[in-house]
């Protein structure tokens, strides 16, 4: 397929009321999106991360009642399923697109992280822009710049708290995604993950 961005009308699906309405727009017009740039990146990112990365995109498929709020496509080192592992995500709110890097609670490593990155945290200073955000709830929208010593707080919460997570990248306002050729948008995401990338390699 032809890409060619993301348009106003991915963004205000989250807005359709009930679960069916708004999983049939979901699955017709920002699925195959999400696919494209699952097949698209997960190259990249193999190299990147010198070892064969794959692409995950949401389903949605446990859900009962409640619409999803989100959706995304996650890239991993295993075919099966990305949860328990440090992965990569490119997704929609309504506000906004992210692409992230993250590790979260269902992790089993996550504890070896939150060390490797406390020990390492003027590296990370040095090599992750302070444009970047930081959350240690992916379920949530909100994600903000961190100091030092936020970051050292997140990175030891991490390695005690079980519900705690950590991940690191942007979030882009809607209103520029859509200007955004589809080439400009890759490239937006190419960026990101070369930023990204040391994080999972540490």
């Amino acid at each position: 397929m032809k890409f060619d961005g993301l348009t106003n009308e991915d963004f205000d699906l989250f807005l359709i009321d009930g679960l069916e309405a708004r999983m049939d727009k979901l699955i017709s017009t920002l699925r195959p999106k999400l696919e494209f740039l699952g097949d698209h990146f997960a190259p990249t990112l193999s190299v990147l991360a010198g070892e064969e990365i794959f692409p995950h995109v949401a389903k949605h498929a446990r859900r009962t009642i409640n619409p999803p709020n989100d959706s995304w496509v996650a890239f991993a080192n295993n075919k099966r399923g990305y949860k328990m592992l440090p992965h990569f995500q490119i997704g929609l709110w309504h506000t906004h697109l992210f692409v992230w890097f993250a590790i979260i609670y269902e992790s089993p490593t996550k504890v070896e992280y939150g060390k490797k990155f406390e020990k390492n945290i003027d590296k990370i200073v040095r090599i992750i822009p302070s444009t970047f955000v930081w959350s240690g709830d992916h379920m949530k929208p909100d994600a903000k710049s961190m100091s030092k010593n936020d970051l050292l707080q997140l990175f030891k919460r991490v390695q005690t708290v079980k519900k705690a997570e950590v991940l690191c990248g942007i979030n882009i306002p809607r209103e520029q995604v859509v200007k955004w050729t589809g080439e400009e948008l890759l490239q937006h995401i190419q960026d990101t993950f070369s930023t990204l990338v040391p994080l999972y390699t540490m």
